[in-house]
């Protein structure tokens, strides 16, 4: 069926309500939106789905959000009766049309014969992730975009292990709503109707996963000492605003300060252009209030909680962003350091992280005898290893973190948390502040000992209907001519991921290791029409280190952009 014919149908079909219909009547005679809107499905990954609101096939909206669960429910159904009856976790998180998604999720599920927990209101996605394997759900499903813009929704989706469907069972989904009528094969009744079903999870269940949460803490008693860390914290008008102060109060914390215009659970995200804790500049009522109150340190999670980035005041009171690298890396050497001082290191630690996040890391787990595992971008792969230290308990899984701004302490979930990340930052903060340091001057000594190490992220944006292409186009040929220098430094190995190279599954990545050891990593992004390039070095300063970065961000936009 064409994008026209496609158009017609849903125009013209019983099954559309009339809102929708007007909505498609406004773009009539208008072709590039309406094929825009219906060229085809939304992909459906592993990453569930991600698209912008509106109508159409190629849009999120209530009957495409049908649409995927009944491709979930066949995935269920295959796995018989007893699946069912264990059920789907279900929560959604502040985005426009979350909390409908999320009940039209459960009319599908029930009418099709599927057991449904759904969260009372938002909750950050590590609680659902935690709440598949706490309940035995088979399944898990949450109505979010993440960190995308306010024009976006999305659909994250689970499996009984609390991590996001493999590559293996995406395709299932994918290919059964490919062969299904977008409105004639979707088993619907409505909320109603789907009461029976449904077990409603709420407050009390926080309790459980708040317990998990605390328990992750290593110097209580530092916090005892300076309960009175100044920090601010702003959750972005998204799922943290009640769990993350909650916990930050319950750890001990007395002087958190929340930034109460952003207290408010808003999909517009009025007082911010982008709800993402990786940009500066959503933190910017935060820092005015930081600035009021001498806070110590700053700390934003994202619509969904799962991602949380920092602000930290130096010493001369300069507020400076810090990324998720060097957020990652003073968890790290915080907890494997406080482990060693301890005398508390456990047996055979291990870290995870992925190919794209610094090698920094790598430095601090030979430092205190950590073993470390690479592996690919998504944070699915490092809850796949979690699983297996926990089935195999050859090693202690210690923490897992990604460049993305995602990191996991404990094996209480299978996804990056950002509720856990905040109380640990907080307590670094509060160690290092018993010290007479901040978390700046905690980073500098990271560096002092390991090599100042610099990381810089270019975008490649590739919008339009013809994105998707242009993005196959560029990695088709860079793998056809891949470039002999980049920045003037000759590349010295190329790893091309989409062979299934060092004992990972086959992916869309290449990796240039250059002659001075710096790197750099080109893949398309799996959620954002763009191809990303991550450049990692190290150098004996930060100047020199970023004249490399410089150099190579110079050169890789002057050939490829």
């Amino acid at each position: 069926m064409t994008y026209l014919e496609n158009y017609k149908k849903w125009l013209e079909s019983p099954v559309v309500d009339a809102q929708t219909k007007e909505e498609l009547k406004q773009i009539a005679g208008d072709e590039e939106q309406i094929e825009s809107r219906f060229i085809g499905l939304l992909t459906f990954g592993t990453a569930g789905l991600r698209g912008i609101l509106g109508a159409g096939l190629n849009r999120m909206n209530v009957y495409t959000v049908r649409h995927a669960t009944q491709g979930m429910a066949e995935l269920i159904k295959r796995e018989g009766p007893q699946a069912c009856a264990r059920g789907v976790a279900v929560a959604y998180d502040s985005r426009i049309m979350s909390r409908e998604f999320s009940q039209e999720v459960c009319c599908v599920l029930a009418a099709n014969g599927i057991k449904c927990w759904l969260f009372d209101s938002l909750r950050p996605t590590p609680e659902l992730s935690y709440a598949i394997r706490k309940l035995n759900c088979i399944a898990g499903i949450n109505i979010t975009a993440s960190h995308n813009p306010k024009e976006y929704n999305g659909y994250k989706a689970y499996w009984s292990d609390g991590i996001q469907l493999s590559p293996e069972q995406a395709k299932v989904v994918f290919d059964t709503m490919s062969k299904m009528d977008v409105f004639e094969d979707v088993k619907v009744v409505s909320f109603d109707q789907a009461q029976e079903w449904i077990t409603v999870l709420d407050e009390d269940f926080d309790e459980f996963y708040m317990q998990q949460v605390l328990a992750q803490t290593i110097r209580p008693d530092v916090i005892r000492q300076q309960c009175d860390l100044s920090i601010v914290y702003t959750p972005f008008h998204g799922a943290g605003l009640r769990l993350v102060p909650e916990v930050l109060a319950r750890a001990g914390f007395e002087n958190v300060h929340p930034v109460e215009q952003q207290m408010v659970p808003d999909g517009t995200f009025p007082t911010v252009k982008s709800p993402n804790p990786e940009n500066k500049e959503g933190f910017q009522l935060a820092i005015e209030l930081a600035e009021k109150l001498g806070s110590d340190l700053i700390i934003g999670t994202d619509p969904d909680s799962d991602r949380m980035g920092i602000v930290v005041r130096k010493s001369d009171g300069e507020y400076v962003a810090v990324t998720g690298n060097q957020t990652g890396v003073i968890l790290l050497q915080y907890i494997l350091s406080s482990y060693a001082q301890l005398g508390s290191m456990p047996k055979n630690p291990l870290v995870v992280k992925t190919i794209v996040t610094s090698e920094l890391a790598s430095r601090i787990c030979e430092r205190y005898g950590a073993q470390i595992v690479n592996v690919l971008t998504g944070f699915k792969f490092i809850g796949e290893q979690i699983e297996q230290c926990v089935d195999t308990q050859k090693n202690t899984f210690v923490m897992g973190y990604e460049e993305s701004y995602g990191y996991l302490v404990g094996t209480y979930a299978r996804d990056k948390d950002g509720v856990v990340a905040s109380l640990l930052i907080a307590e670094a903060a509060a160690y290092y502040r018993s010290r007479g340091m901040t978390l700046w001057d905690a980073l500098c000594e990271i560096y002092a000992e390991y090599g100042y190490h610099m990381e810089q992220t270019v975008n490649l944006y590739m919008e339009g209907l013809d994105g998707k292409e242009k993005m196959k186009k560029l990695m088709a040929q860079l793998r056809d001519h891949a470039p002999a220098e980049l920045g003037g430094i000759a590349v010295k190995e190329v790893r091309d991921y989409s062979k299934g190279i060092l004992g990972l599954p086959k992916s869309d990545v290449l990796y240039y290791v250059l002659q001075d050891q710096s790197v750099v990593v080109v893949r398309p992004s799996g959620t954002e029409p763009k191809v990303k390039i991550y450049i990692m070095v190290s150098a004996k300063d930060e100047q020199a280190a970023q004249q490399k970065v410089n150099l190579l961000g110079q050169d890789l936009k002057q050939k490829y952009l």
